[in-house]
């Protein structure tokens, strides 16, 4: 596919500057773009970059117009602008519509006409497939469990009973929606299972990575609402809620019951308590232990930096008697101020 400068700024805006006739048929990095494809810069520190370019045009921040001679598209946001010419000339692949005759789809279930429903695919009793939804290779979408229009599911997903998935959501290979929360109660030395009856909601335009997990609830529904994105192996535990449109990238894992708010961005291997709150608009760095409810929005960070081994277990041991050095600290202090009084 090829594309004329022209044609992607009557699409998504900006400012042509040079030829608009230039056609383009990928997106690359500078350094490594060709005559045909096209590069961007977002930060002033790249700019030094254009003088070597070999790509075929540039899309540039509006203050950077007279950065290169080359054909460019100035923006407010080339990131952005870059995020959606690669997805103009990168559509994914779309099977054809159907149900391949590998599946195995319960007589009662509703399938979109136009849905592509693929090799080794069991959906269950009552199940709904909205239009134009991809099903990839040996999902499992479980009895009355709905997944909703332009949704694409990768190989080995599976959706359990009664869950939901909105619409234009993206599952990832082998992510898990609707798993029974861990709930054991104990009984005389030993566990008993407590049955997890809520189910898993979805909303519109979440993407969920490979190998993520989200529990289906105790009693209440786990909630995902429109707009979230989960990177691979996130652990969302039973009853939990994401607020819209936040970002959780890999190995964070959300105890049970906890409640997100709105446009937060967790960091990576970010462990988060249950039974806590936190406000919209937080930002918690990567290894970040969240303990308790962050009802003010700002940046939360506690990763300590490592060391060599011998000097963490020094330090190990300092740490496990803070406690005494604090009461020997204070001691020493209330002497000194009855010195000095004396004195």
């Amino acid at each position: 596919m090829a594309v004329t400068l022209a044609a992607l700024v009557a699409r998504f805006g900006g400012e042509l500057v040079g030829d608009g006739a230039q056609t383009v048929s990928q997106v690359a990095p500078l350094d490594r773009a060709t005559p045909d494809e096209i590069g961007f810069v977002s930060q002033e520190k790249y700019l030094s970059q254009l003088t070597s370019t070999r790509a075929g045009a540039v899309i540039l921040p509006a203050d950077a117009r007279d950065a290169t001679g080359l054909p460019r598209i100035l923006t407010p946001n080339p990131y952005l602008y870059f995020a959606r010419v690669s997805a103009l000339l990168n559509p994914p692949p779309r099977p054809p519509a159907g149900v391949h005759p590998a599946a195995t789809v319960a007589p009662d279930a509703e399938i979109a006409a136009d849905a592509s429903i693929a090799a080794g695919v069991v959906i269950g009793s009552g199940a709904a497939i909205g239009a134009r939804t991809v099903v990839g290779p040996n999902c499992v979408v479980g009895d009355h469990a709905r997944v909703g229009t332009d949704c694409l599911l990768h190989a080995n997903v599976t959706v359990y009973h009664r869950c939901e998935v909105g619409d234009r959501a993206i599952l990832h290979s082998a992510c898990v929606i609707g798993s029974d929360g861990f709930g054991f109660a104990p009984s005389e030395g030993r566990w008993e299972k407590i049955p997890q009856i809520g189910r898993v909601l979805i909303g519109d335009d979440v993407e969920v990575g490979a190998c993520t997990t989200i529990d289906r609830g105790a009693l209440e529904d786990t909630v995902i609402e429109e707009g979230v994105k989960l990177d691979n192996l996130v652990q969302v535990a039973h009853n939990v809620t994401i607020g819209a449109h936040t970002v959780i990238a890999a190995c964070t894992g959300i105890a049970g019951s906890a409640k997100i708010g709105r446009h937060c961005m967790i960091g990576g291997a970010a462990m988060i308590f249950g039974h806590i709150e936190i406000a919209d608009g937080t930002r918690i760095s990567t290894n970040t232990l969240i303990t308790k409810s962050l009802p003010k929005a700002g940046t939360y960070t506690s990763a300590p930096p490592f060391t060599e081994h011998e000097v963490w277990q020094k330090n190990a041991v300092h740490m496990r008697n803070l406690d005494k050095l604090v009461n020997r600290v204070k001691q020493l202090e209330k002497r000194l101020n009855e010195l000095e009084s004396k004195s």
